[in-house]
């Protein structure tokens, strides 16, 4: 089992910058990726910085140039830093976590297991 544990958001004005800090516990030797999501009020939940397989970033094109996400050698600890805040990135930010365990059956033997674990969320409000 994998918790995870977003801190740093706050009221900023607009211009300003953040760090989002998540930090994961537990089965860590089960996580294989991690990344930012978050959601605007009244909108779905998008990714705002994440890890492709090939371990390059990727990112929102409404935060290219101003985000920048960071992981610790090992799947426990990622960053977010945001710089030049625009009212439009008020929202709530969640770190998510990929997990993958192998899972003994009968007829095939050892399976992977591959889960998803979200965090609470941290809010980040911009104001002008």
């Amino acid at each position: 089992q994998v918790q995870l544990v977003e801190s740093g958001g706050a009221e900023v004005r607009a211009g300003g910058s953040l760090r989002l800090s998540c930090v994961a516990s537990g089965s860590l030797w089960s996580i294989n990726n991690m990344g930012w999501y978050r959601q605007a009020p009244g909108k779905k939940l998008e990714p705002v910085a994440t890890y492709g397989s090939n371990g390059v970033a990727d990112y929102a094109e409404s935060v290219k140039g101003r985000f920048t996400i960071s992981k610790s050698r090992a799947w426990n600890t990622i960053w977010l830093q945001m710089n030049s805040l625009k009212l439009e990135d008020t929202g709530v930010y969640f770190c998510k976590a990929e997990t993958e365990v192998d899972e003994e059956t009968e007829r095939f033997g050892s399976l992977p297991k591959r889960d998803y674990v979200w965090g609470q969320g941290t809010q980040v409000t911009v104001s002008p």
